[in-house]
C-alpha cells in the first residue's frame, strides 16, 4: 500500500513539472498575471504600430490628390481669367497712340470726337459735344491752339465696387470747357451707321482735314449735308484710372500740339 501511495506522489510531482514548464517562461519562471498583461498589451502595441503607418500613408495620399486638384482648378480659374483680361483691353482699350477724328456736319451739326486704336477698328471712344463744328473751327483758326477739358463727377452714392468698375472713357455724361471757357455738356455715344460711315470715308487719311460731301445713300434715304473733319494722331497719357489726356501729333506745330483732349473725374 505504502508503495503505491508513494508512486502515485511521484507521478503527481512529474505531471506538475511537466505542466509548469509548458506555460513557464524561457527561464523556467511560472509566468504571473502582471507579465501576461504585459505580453497582451505588447502584442496591441504592435498591431496598433502596423495600422499607424498605413493610414498615415493613406491620409496623406489623399491630401496630396486634394492639393493637385485645388492647383488645377486654381490655374484653370487663372487662365480663364487671363483670356477674358486679354480679350477686354483688345476690345476696349487703347494704346499710347491712337488715332483721332474731329467731325460734324457743317450746318448745325455737333462736334464728335472718335478715339481709335487701329484705323480700322471700331471707336473705344466716341463723344458728341454741344459746341457746333462751325464754332469750333472758328475758334482754332482764330487762336491757333485748342484745349478742350471733359470732366465727369464721380458716383458718391454708388456702391464702391459699381465706381470701381466703370472705366473712365466709359462715363456717360461729360462737363464741356473749351480753353477755359464752360462750353455745356457732352454724352457719349455709340458708333452708329452714320458715324461708321464717315469714319470709312477717312480712313486712308492718316493726317488732315477737309470736307466730305453731301449724299443721300443713308438708311433713311434722308439727304445728308457736307461734313468737315480733322484727323490726326494723338499721344495718350493715362495719368490715373481717374485722368487721361490725348494730344495731338502735328510735325508743323513745333512740337506744340493744336488741339488737346483731357478726361477728369473729379
Amino acid at each position: 500500500m505504502s508503495r503505491v501511495m508513494a508512486r502515485s506522489s511521484q507521478d503527481m510531482s512529474k505531471r506538475h513539472y511537466h505542466w509548469s514548464s509548458k506555460v513557464g517562461t524561457e527561464d523556467g519562471e511560472v509566468p504571473t498575471s502582471e507579465s501576461l498583461s504585459t505580453q497582451v498589451k505588447k502584442k496591441d502595441e504592435d498591431k496598433v504600430a502596423s495600422v499607424v503607418p498605413a493610414a498615415t500613408s493613406t491620409a496623406q495620399a489623399t491630401r496630396r490628390k486634394l492639393q493637385a486638384v485645388a492647383i488645377s482648378k486654381l490655374r484653370s480659374a487663372l487662365t480663364v481669367f487671363g483670356k477674358n483680361r486679354l480679350n477686354l483691353n483688345t476690345a476696349l482699350g487703347l494704346g499710347s497712340r491712337v488715332v483721332g477724328t474731329l467731325f460734324g456736319y457743317r450746318r448745325g451739326g455737333h462736334v464728335h470726337f472718335a478715339f481709335q486704336k487701329h484705323p480700322t477698328s471700331q471707336p473705344a471712344f466716341l463723344i458728341e459735344l454741344a459746341t457746333p463744328m462751325s464754332g469750333l473751327v472758328r475758334d482754332m483758326a482764330s487762336s491757333g491752339l485748342v484745349r478742350i477739358a471733359l470732366e465727369c463727377d464721380k458716383e458718391k452714392e454708388a456702391a464702391e465696387k459699381k465706381s470701381k468698375a466703370l472705366r473712365l472713357l466709359e462715363e456717360p455724361l461729360w462737363r464741356t470747357f473749351c480753353n477755359g471757357k464752360k462750353c455745356g455738356f457732352a454724352a457719349t455715344r455709340e458708333c452708329g451707321p452714320r458715324e461708321w460711315d464717315i469714319l470709312k470715308a477717312v480712313e486712308p487719311i492718316s493726317m488732315g482735314a477737309g470736307v466730305l460731301p453731301g449724299n443721300n445713300n443713308n438708311n433713311n434715304n434722308e439727304e445728308v449735308g457736307e461734313v468737315m473733319y480733322m484727323r490726326a494722331k494723338f499721344e495718350r497719357i493715362v495719368g490715373s484710372r481717374d485722368s487721361e489726356a490725348f494730344y495731338m501729333m502735328n510735325p508743323d506745330t513745333n512740337g506744340a500740339p493744336e488741339l488737346s483732349i483731357y478726361l477728369l473725374r473729379v
